[in-house]
């Protein structure tokens, strides 16, 4: 489907040179940042305690978090979680606290902010079965704060989960390449590989330059502007391949810059709705999809600028010629009237 069609191929690959240039400092940075800062890694990665609130009104997520950075906790991560009423807590390890003291100790101390006594009460589940509930009663009696769930998450489980996502990224790049070796010619391949590593280093490096936290959540989201990314070179690539077939009189160029015109409007109907959907998260999804919403946005826009001036410049630059596509026919030797 297409809205709109250019007539004129755009001369993208004019200008190939400034744009990787562009291209290779904006990698070195984010490798230096991500070498040199580090990265933000959350309570999944790093260990600690995952709450789970439920008020009765609108939580104060500012007083909330407040109130536990007088307990102690440096840098307490407060979110909305399902609605406006439910919060969720990531606190960091605290020395000398364990998991389960450090959440009776908040939670005492957000039941006091509210003039309330913590109790532990047991009530009935849904089949009958007697099922413990922590809660804030204030004197009349009535509920005014809730804990809904605790999860502690152990230095050596935090390390566990950082090793198997890194070997989930390792895993899903090997696949990718494979697949790019397997579908193209070696130099689209090559080509190929390194826009889609240019897209996930740089999402990375900013999230080193600017300490965003780096949690499961953006890890899937790295995942997944690598698919993103793949499939968008992929669909460049198959239409300049089949343009060095119809452009026989064409410089290789020409035939790339064809090929890229006529997948415009292709990219910005997908690209565009697909970052439509990811900005409605990125403003009105909440902090906890927040973070996961900016590296799509990232990835999004790198993913079409690198398979625009990365992937095929590289092509280019690598030497890729009709023939290491077409292969020439060859003439068939005569034989009638050959004398025996």
């Amino acid at each position: 489907m297409e809205f709109f069609k250019i007539k004129k191929d755009i001369p993208f690959m004019r200008h190939a040179l400034i744009f990787n240039v562009i291209s290779a400092l904006t990698f070195v940075a984010a490798v230096f940042f991500i070498a040199t800062k580090g990265l933000h890694f959350s309570v999944e990665f790093e260990g600690g305690t995952v709450m789970e609130l439920k008020y009765p009104g609108a939580a104060d997520q500012e007083r909330i978090r407040g109130q536990l950075v007088q307990l102690g906790y440096e840098q307490p991560e407060v979110s909305s979680f399902g609605n406006a009423q439910e919060v969720m807590l990531r606190l960091p390890i605290k020395e000398g606290v364990e998991g389960s003291t450090g959440s009776q100790l908040v939670f005492a101390a957000l039941c006091k902010a509210e003039a309330g006594v913590a109790k532990t009460i047991e009530t009935t589940g849904p089949k009958g079965e007697p099922i413990k509930r922590t809660g804030c009663f204030n004197a009349a009696g009535a509920d005014v704060l809730t804990l809904q769930k605790v999860e502690f998450v152990g230095p050596q489980v935090g390390e566990e989960l950082a090793r198997d996502g890194l070997n989930a990224l390792l895993m899903v790049i090997v696949g990718v390449v494979g697949y790019l070796w397997i579908r193209f010619e070696w130099k689209f391949a090559v080509a190929a590989i390194i826009a889609n590593l240019h897209d996930v280093v740089i999402i990375i490096g900013v999230f080193a330059f600017f300490q965003l936290e780096f949690s499961l959540t953006v890890l899937a989201a790295v995942l997944a502007v690598l698919g993103y990314s793949v499939n968008e070179s992929v669909v460049v690539f198959d239409r300049i391949r089949e343009n060095f077939r119809k452009m026989r009189h064409a410089t290789v160029g020409e035939v790339i810059d064809a090929g890229i015109t006529g997948t415009i409007s292709r990219t910005i109907i997908t690209h565009g709705s697909t970052q439509l959907m990811v900005l409605s998260m990125l403003f009105f999804g909440g902090l906890t999809l927040h973070n996961f919403a900016i590296a799509l946005t990232i990835g999004i826009c790198f993913g079409i600028y690198s398979s625009v001036f990365v992937a095929a410049a590289i092509a280019m630059w690598l030497g890729v010629k009709r023939e290491d596509l077409i292969k020439p026919v060859k003439e068939k030797e005569e034989t009638d009237g050959a004398v025996v």
